[in-house]
């Protein structure tokens, strides 16, 4: 699978992840509880399998960005968190940065971990 997919799968797990969180008031919610789990281990292997191929610091920021952005339109999309024309150009400008980081790849980047031989 291309990583850059599973990247983008594996942000989206962890909107999930951290929205079933905040809905399982301290993990005393099964349902929301389980959730949190599987989605938060869904999205770690992911993120994981991805930084195969995917500079480290670079999967992460995407990741987190990713998770991030989701969290807060979801949130506002379903009334918990404010909504504003500041928060969406805010949002706008966080995935404009983890586009940004998408194509810069490899551009100044130094050999992955991976691609360094001994």
């Amino acid at each position: 699978m291309n990583p850059w997919v599973l990247l983008i799968g594996s942000g989206f797990f962890e909107a999930i992840w951290a929205t079933a969180l905040g809905a399982s008031h301290g993990l005393s919610v099964l349902t929301p509880s389980i959730i949190f789990f599987v989605a938060l281990i869904v999205s770690t292997v992911g993120l994981a399998l991805a930084m195969k191929s995917i500079p480290t610091a670079t999967a992460y920021a995407v990741w987190t960005g990713i998770g991030a952005s989701l969290t807060v339109v979801w949130a506002m999309a379903t009334g918990s968190e404010p909504f504003s024309a500041l928060r969406i150009t805010l949002i706008a400008v966080l995935i404009a940065c983890v586009i940004g980081l998408k194509v810069s790849e490899g551009s100044n980047e130094e050999p992955h971990e991976s691609e360094i031989s001994n």
